[in-house]
């Protein structure tokens, strides 16, 4: 077995699923977590300015207003105390002024030189007309983010100055700075964790599936008698004792698998009905999986359209089907396929009678119209293979009835062509009254225990006497010892008699018959081989079929009826077992069929 690349070891592959998760889990957690923060952060620093400009805002409104004796401190001296005691905030500053323009007062020291001049700040002259305003701009010095923000100061609903304040925001960044080398270290820490804590969850895990492999590969061996170590009680523990026991029924899943297959085929087959449901207004809001391959299309594709065009109805509208009570049938057959649907409409109707949509169920019909066919063809093989011997007949019992009675060269060898075909007829007759029986409910076969090995060499030793005249050489591998079935002993000597005949006509001369019989596991396996021509392969599936002939007129002047093979097939199917050909054309012919086998039961016959 190739070798395993390290990077595509299991092993490998958790650790860095494991690292991957943790890495964006924390990539996730701290972008989530900063951005909120930083937003948090931001909020709160507007909301502290906010209100700390509302609060100056107010006072100084009430010191602009207030009527001042000559003892009373000037304008000027108020509002320095009013921005000492208000906007004592670091990294910020305050600025008053009057409906003039005028820098009434200022909190920052180093700008008391523009304490009486005018200010052209644009933002302070939107706020002497009314318009508060702000702003994030950078310092043109440091470059950090500051907030600038100028409000009105009204009284009685005039503006009567402005409060001008800068705030640097550069401290929240310098925190969220801080923080995501926090979160970075972290989750450098969590990755070494979680890599160390991976190797070691990693480790429990593909060791017993490093076991398992090496099972496998002694089962692809043919080594069943290795066992996968079994570590713990955990599902992969359970997976490893399902499959100690899987190597245990290997052989007797290979056995079950074909009858499993025809189970499922049969399910599938019979899931034939597609269903469909309507608005009010007859556009597809429902379609189960049946309806999609019924009508070739999808779910996407087929909701919201129109049913009648889904349906490929012409000239009926939404309202004729609506009034519909019997169903539809309608045509979706191509070139190569006949395909006819039956599709029953029913209406859903509220409580009140308004109709709200329709339901349509769609059931393929197209089985029904084969049986009818095949029935018809059925009628026809069996009138022409009636026909055939009795005008053969006529002609020659008119040549007799003619004179050739009299004759005694002819008569007797017209006699005998006469017999042969009444023969054939009687032949034909009787596989047709056994193909009838068998098609009822209530056939049934007389089983009882038979040696396999001592049958078959009667059989075989049969029709050594009756062709050892025709060169055909017959081969037997049987076992050495008794194989014991449980099969009606008339109907079984049919399936060999038509097998074998079957072999025998369409050997050459000096050919040879090969019979095998073989033990498997449920069930004995018994093939006859020919030499022949061999079958075509397009003709393979259908040799088991009634009146089916590759060679329609070789098979006819060698007397076969084309029920032979159906007969059989027929009768191995009632024991519960199963009958298959494999053939190469230009190299022979081999016909298998099998039936149930148990060795406990053989025993005690």
């Amino acid at each position: 077995m190739k070798k395993v690349h390290f990077l595509q070891s299991i092993h490998v592959k958790i650790v860095i699923i494991y690292v991957l998760l943790i890495l964006v889990a924390m990539q996730v957690i701290g972008v989530y977590f900063t951005r909120q923060l930083e937003d948090q952060l931001v909020t709160n620093f507007f909301e502290m300015i906010d209100d700390r400009a509302d609060l100056l805002s107010y006072n100084v409104e009430q010191e602009m207003i207030a009527d001042r004796d000559d003892d009373d401190p000037s304008l000027q001296a108020s509002i320095d105390s009013l921005l000492n005691e208000f906007f004592n905030i670091e990294q910020a500053k305050a600025q008053v002024i009057d409906e003039n323009n005028v820098v009434v007062s200022t909190s920052d020291f180093t700008e008391r030189h523009i304490v009486g001049q005018r200010t052209t700040n644009v933002l302070v002259k939107r706020a002497l007309v009314g318009t508060p305003d702000e702003d994030i701009v950078r310092e043109p010095q440091t470059g950090h983010r500051m907030r600038v923000l100028a409000t009105p100061v009204s009284s009685e609903d005039q503006t009567i100055g402005a409060i001008y304040i800068q705030a640097s925001m550069e401290e929240i960044y310098d925190e969220m700075q801080q923080i995501n080398q926090i979160l970075m270290t972290g989750t450098m820490i969590a990755l070494g964790i979680t890599a160390l804590l991976g190797i070691l969850l990693s480790r429990t895990i593909t060791r017993p599936i490093v076991d398992m492999k090496r099972q496998t590969v002694s089962l692809g061996e043919g080594d069943y008698s290795r066992n996968v170590t079994v570590y713990g009680a955990d599902e992969i523990g359970q997976l490893a004792t399902s499959f100690n026991d899987l190597s245990d029924k290997l052989q007797d899943a290979q056995a079950t698998t074909e009858e499993e297959r025809r189970k499922l085929s049969s399910v599938l087959a019979n899931m034939t009905d597609g269903v469909m449901a309507t608005d009010r207004g007859g556009r597809v809001i429902l379609m189960n999986r049946r309806a999609e391959e019924i009508l070739n299309t999808t779910n996407e594709e087929g909701i919201e359209y129109p049913i009648t065009d889904l349906l490929h109805i012409e000239g009926v509208t939404i309202e004729d089907m609506y009034q519909m009570d019997e169903p539809l049938l309608l045509d979706f057959s191509g070139i190569d396929q006949e395909f006819v649907v039956e599709a029953n409409i029913s209406t859903v109707t509220q409580e009140n009678g308004e109709k709200n949509g329709l339901i349509v169920v769609l059931h393929d019909v197209t089985e029904q119209e084969k049986v009818e066919q095949e029935r018809r063809e059925f009628v026809a093989n069996v009138s022409h293979e009636l026909r055939t011997p009795l005008t053969s007949m006529k002609s020659y019992l008119e040549a007799l009835d003619d004179g050739a009675l009299y004759d005694p060269e002819i008569a007797p060898r017209f006699l005998h062509v006469t017999q042969n075909e009444t023969e054939r007829m009687i032949r034909l007759v009787n596989d047709l009254l056994q193909l009838s029986k068998m098609d009822s409910k209530d056939y049934q076969i007389n089983e009882k225990t038979l040696d396999l090995v001592t049958f078959a060499n009667q059989i075989v030793d049969r029709f050594e006497m009756s062709t050892k005249h025709a060169s055909i050489q017959f081969k037997r591998k049987f076992p050495n010892k008794p194989v014991k079935v449980q099969a009606d002993h008339d109907k079984l000597t049919q399936v060999f008699d038509n097998t074998i005949s079957n072999a025998i006509k369409y050997s050459p001369e000096g050919g040879a018959v090969v019979c095998t019989i073989k033990q498997e596991a449920h069930r004995v396996v018994v093939s006859v081989r020919d030499e022949g021509v061999g079958i075509p392969k397009e003709n393979i599936p259908y040799i088991f079929d009634r009146f089916y002939r590759v060679d329609k007129a070789r098979a006819r002047s060698l007397g076969g009826t084309g029920l032979g093979l159906a007969i059989a097939k027929e009768i191995v199917f009632a024991h519960g077992g199963s009958i298959w050909v494999s053939s190469d054309w230009g190299k022979g012919t081999t016909m298998f069929f099998s039936l149930p086998y148990d060795d406990g039961t053989v025993e005690e016959a």
